[in-house]
């Protein structure tokens, strides 16, 4: 099952660098850049930090968590123990390596699942951003794999794991909120009008 996975995950991969294009060459690097996104998320951390209120503030405590946690298990504890060499490590006839060869293990993807984690938060407290947030999310993805530095595999567990982690941060906040409102804390409410509390 591994062995087909894995001979499926190749052909694929082998597939999209066969049918590349000049424009998604010159595109791809500087999406799966971190760097160019250094101000986009300065931009964010501003903007939920001091511009979106309550809302914004704990949006933004509840994504860094997150992010910490997503990032640090995917690359400290998965890619260490699935040990997958990327494509780019390896002798793959037909590989396009569109950046640098990367770090030596690629199982999973930690863009993939960190840009999940980020819309799950995000598009639950600013639901009109589902979409495009979504849609940015995939494309970071799959510039992974595009760019020759991840497998199909590493980029849909990725993913997933971010959601997971995403849902799963969002379900702890809703019964962290719940038992502060039955306490009578108001620090966990974000809405314009206060909270009722009955006698």
């Amino acid at each position: 099952m591994i062995s087909f996975i894995d001979k499926l995950d190749k052909s694929i991969l082998i597939w999209i660098h066969e049918n590349h294009s000049p424009l998604f060459d010159s595109i791809m690097p500087f999406i799966t850049n971190k760097e160019n996104w250094l101000l986009p998320i300065f931009i964010l951390v501003i903007l939920l930090g001091f511009k979106s209120g309550k809302k914004g503030k704990i949006t933004l405590a509840i994504l860094t968590l997150s992010i910490v946690f997503t990032d640090s298990i995917c690359a400290q504890v998965f890619k260490p123990f699935f040990e997958r060499l990327r494509p780019s490590h390896i002798s793959l006839d037909g590989l396009n390596l569109l950046v640098s060869k990367g770090g030596k293990y690629s199982m999973p993807s930690n863009h993939a699942a960190n840009v999940f984690t980020i819309s799950v938060i995000i598009t639950y407290f600013f639901e009109y951003l589902k979409i495009p947030m979504f849609i940015f999310a995939t494309i970071i993805a799959f510039s992974r794999i595009y760019v020759g530095v991840h497998y199909p595999s590493d980029v849909v567990i990725g993913s997933l794991f971010g959601y997971l982690v995403g849902w799963t941060a969002l379900s702890l906040w809703v019964i962290l909120k719940i038992r502060e409102l039955k306490r009578r804390q108001t620090w966990v409410w974000y809405e314009s009008d206060p909270p009722i509390f009955k006698n």
